[in-house]
């Protein structure tokens, strides 16, 4: 009988501690999946405590998932190499910007065999242009990558209220072994042969890709829920009322959490002007010169409609 398939969660935030809680209950009762899950937690001081250590006596993120707790099989590892030791999946999400560095680390401490799954939102720009996360995850560490993308907000899903995903696999057999470890009654996955696009759409919230794909959870769905909830939404609208930056905003409404849909613009804007494409995308303009540049929102309108040279 084969070994049972060992887990490590790369990431503790507020979606990786709402994913931590599914992966955490699923496992007792899958008998191929090992029981312990390890869960690579960045080390912080809260309170005067490691959170590390009130993870793993309290089985709850205080910091990012207050309310809500951990089954007591998940184990906070502080040092990622521990934790991705000898994992037979690796689950990834992390904020989008910092997972080049987080791949460099876990060379060497990731084997062949493993098998990944992100469900980090965002697209990375390098030396050598735009590249999606999967990519990166792939070239870094060699080995098969998954996507999973939907409508979901972190705290709905940890409250068990009913919501829909999509796993996008380049390998199915992939795709339908994460929907066995992550799905549940009320987290519902589709899993699809297309997982660029499923990618895609969760960074971009783009309709110009697959027709089929973005009417799953991973298209439309997350465009709708993104524009009526989650961060982007509250500190979007926090941005539109008070005039602050996009970054103090950040640091006084999101206790550490990270937003992805900034930076993405930031991203998409310079790819955009290194094709000399801006003209062909004013949506994008104008969101990154709304955040980034000083453009008033109430200018949005006559920012699509002039020229970007002379904006």
């Amino acid at each position: 009988m084969a070994s049972p398939l060992k887990v490590c969660i790369v990431g503790s935030g507020n979606w990786g501690s709402a994913i931590a809680r599914i992966i955490g209950n699923n496992v007792r009762s899958l008998q191929h999946f090992a029981t312990t899950v390890k869960m690579w937690v960045f080390e912080e001081n809260v309170n005067g405590r490691k959170l590390t250590d009130i993870i793993n006596t309290e089985h709850e993120n205080v910091k990012y998932l207050p309310g809500y707790k951990l089954p007591d099989n998940v184990v906070a590892v502080p040092q990622l190499c521990d934790a991705a030791e000898g994992a037979d999946i690796l689950v990834f999400v992390v904020p989008h910007q910092f997972i080049r560095k987080l791949c460099d680390e876990m060379s060497g401490c990731v084997t062949a065999k493993a098998r990944g799954i992100t469900l980090i939102k965002g697209i990375d720009e390098g030396p050598e242009g735009l590249k999606l996360i999967s990519d990166i995850i792939r070239e870094k560490t060699g080995i098969d990558v998954s996507v999973l993308m939907g409508a979901n907000i972190a705290n709905e899903v940890a409250a068990e209220k009913f919501c829909e995903t999509t796993i996008g696999s380049k390998d199915l057999k992939n795709g339908l072994l994460f929907k066995e470890l992550l799905q549940t009654p009320n987290f519902r996955i589709t899993v699809v042969d297309d997982a660029d696009t499923v990618e895609l759409c969760g960074a971009l919230k783009d309709d110009t890709v697959s027709t089929a794909t973005f009417l799953e959870s991973c298209g439309i769905a997350d465009l709708i829920t993104t524009c009526y909830g989650g961060r982007n939404r509250r500190v979007a609208e926090a941005f539109a009322i008070t005039g602050k930056s996009i970054e103090e905003l950040e640091k006084e409404m999101l206790n550490g959490q990270k937003l992805q849909g900034p930076a993405t613009s930031a991203e998409v804007y310079r790819i955009l002007k290194q094709k000399n494409l801006v003209d062909k995308f004013p949506l994008f303009s104008a969101v990154y010169h709304i955040c980034f540049e000083g453009k008033r929102v109430q200018e949005m309108i006559s920012c699509l409609q002039s020229h970007p040279e002379h904006m």
